[in-house]
């Protein structure tokens, strides 16, 4: 058995070279995005079908994003992700997908016309921050409240400048903001004002309606 001395080494080596791994993500998203027109960030659930009325919202909401002059940035995944570039790609504006290698749900969908490629997380989410004007957020699981977590922190923190964060659905997304008003306010470990770096919407002309009024083109 080798000696822990030679065990850190090697695992400082394989880090080194990860890092020109990463910088080299970092420059691809860079100049793949640089040019991009005011985007929009949408997220959900990789799992909804496309017979789901949510999988018809996000249809919608990204149609008329495009129509109203902004781009379509997505995970360029399958469910909601797709439905978005879907909205995008035939309403004939910028439909973006920013793929992660994944081992499940890791297919591309056909709608994406800008494709940027992505093995580390905070890499990609760097780029949907970096390049979003606003952020939609659709009904999802736990990756979904993860970019949303990512975006209301670094508003909440003041590293980026607030943008508009919307979750769509009052009836899935409800109980979290209640339960973030009864619990962790009262507690003591979020200001109430804090939540109003959030905004819920239930229809797509309002979720456009909101950006439009917050993001001036």
């Amino acid at each position: 058995m080798p000696a822990p001395e030679y065990v850190l080494d090697s695992l400082s080596n394989q880090d080194s070279w990860r890092l020109f791994k990463i910088i080299s993500e970092v420059v691809d998203g860079f100049e793949t995005l640089g040019g991009m027109r005011k985007g929009v960030s949408i997220f959900g659930s990789a799992r909804s079908l496309p017979d789901s009325p949510t999988y018809k919202a996000t249809e919608e909401i990204a149609a008329r994003l495009v129509h109203a002059g902004y781009s379509v940035i997505t995970g360029g995944g399958p469910g909601l992700m797709e439905a978005a570039n879907k909205g995008a790609y035939e309403a004939g504006g910028d439909s973006i997908g920013l793929h992660i290698h994944l081992p499940h749900e890791q297919s591309a969908n056909p709608y994406v016309k800008t494709r940027c490629d992505f093995r580390y997380f905070f890499v990609r989410k760097l780029m949907f921050v970096k390049y979003a004007m606003a952020y939609v957020v659709m009904p999802g699981g736990m990756g979904t409240i993860d970019e949303l977590s990512e975006a209301f922190v670094l508003a909440q923190t003041n590293r980026i400048k607030p943008f508009p964060i919307i979750l769509y659905d009052s009836s899935f997304w409800g109980g979290m903001v209640d339960w973030l008003k009864d619990t962790m306010v009262r507690e003591g470990y979020i200001r109430a004002e804090e939540l109003d770096l959030m905004v819920m919407k239930d229809t797509p002309e309002s979720v456009v309606e909101h950006i439009r009024k917050h993001v001036i083109l």
